[in-house]
């Protein structure tokens, strides 16, 4: 990409794509086109193409997506699917069909299966059987990926696809029905503090373990792979290193600041056991995390605190 590239971001109001476009900004990208929820309907076949027809940009980062928690995602299959489906499907035939030079898209590390070898490799793709609780997302975002591929086979597109680990950051999402582990802890220990209470309940018996990367430090890979990646290969996204759902907790509450007790709900589901990225690939193709566990911890609770309380 030049710094005068037209880029267009769809979904940057959402945590990924308001950090990519951060980044670019950052780095001193100047042709850096939007479109909000209310302007323009993804899910709308004719609204998307009319959208690429106009503006015509030369690279698309695809982070729009209905996205949520395990309980979000086990209750809302229906919405998931079909959101995810629609919204991936009107962007990557658009990007085709208005010759869009290159696009990358989103995936997530949920694709894999529930009981993968860890650390999970890019190849085990579609080797097992999907976690439940989630699968409807996966599959969409599984089509998403073979929509990538399959025009690039056949139509000699040049469209990318990562898998992010689980994210957290600037701009996430705080609402207990439908967010991820980490925003839905700060919030549950901010909220014990205040009011004083005892104990946080956080669901599950706290063995599963789990791989969070910040997503500034996402939106820095995502460029990068941008400008340096042309293949047809997923990528993974992630630190390495993951933690178990009792020790982030823990992490948690000493960051916010909680004096009270934590209690394990085991008659609540614990999701997949493990689920940590091989990043080996990422490694090699020159590009590493930056922000440690406890560090994007911190900066969170900072942007919570003052953006979300």
């Amino acid at each position: 990409m030049n710094l005068d590239s037209k880029i267009y971001i769809a979904g940057h109001n959402g945590m990924v794509g308001s950090a990519i476009k951060r980044k670019l900004t950052e780095l001193g990208y100047t042709n850096i086109i939007t479109s909000s929820r209310k302007e323009l309907n993804l899910t709308n076949q004719l609204a998307v193409q009319s959208f690429f027809s106009s503006e015509k940009p030369e690279y698309v980062f695809l982070c729009a997506a209905k996205v949520g928690g395990i309980k979000a995602n086990n209750e809302y299959k229906a919405d998931f699917i079909y959101e995810n489906l629609m919204i991936q499907s009107n962007i990557i035939s658009s990007a085709k069909e208005f010759g869009v030079k290159k696009l990358l898209f989103l995936g997530s590390s949920c694709i894999y299966p529930k009981f993968s070898q860890q650390p999970i490799k890019e190849e085990y793709l579609l080797t097992g059987e999907l976690e439940p609780t989630n699968d409807a997302y996966a599959i969409a975002k599984i089509a998403g990926i073979k929509m990538c591929q399959s025009y690039n086979q056949q139509y000699g597109t040049n469209f990318i696809s990562v898998m992010p680990t689980n994210l957290y950051g600037y701009n996430d999402n705080y609402d207990l029905n439908s967010s991820h582990v980490l925003p839905a802890m700060i919030r549950k220990f901010h909220e014990a503090k205040m009011n004083k209470a005892y104990h946080v309940e956080i669901w599950g018996d706290g063995t599963p373990m789990r791989e969070f990367l910040f997503v500034d430090d996402l939106a820095e890979a995502c460029v990068y792979l941008m400008n340096n990646y042309n293949d047809s290969g997923i990528v993974n996204i992630g630190t390495g290193e993951d933690i178990t759902i009792k020790d982030l907790a823990y992490l948690v509450k000493e960051v916010v600041g909680f004096k009270g007790n934590i209690l394990f709900n085991t008659q609540m589901p614990n999701g997949t056991p493990r689920k940590l990225l091989d990043v080996s690939k990422l490694t090699n193709l020159g590009w590493k995390y930056k922000t440690s566990l406890r560090e994007g911890i911190k900066k969170t609770y900072i942007d919570y605190i003052e953006n979300v309380c």
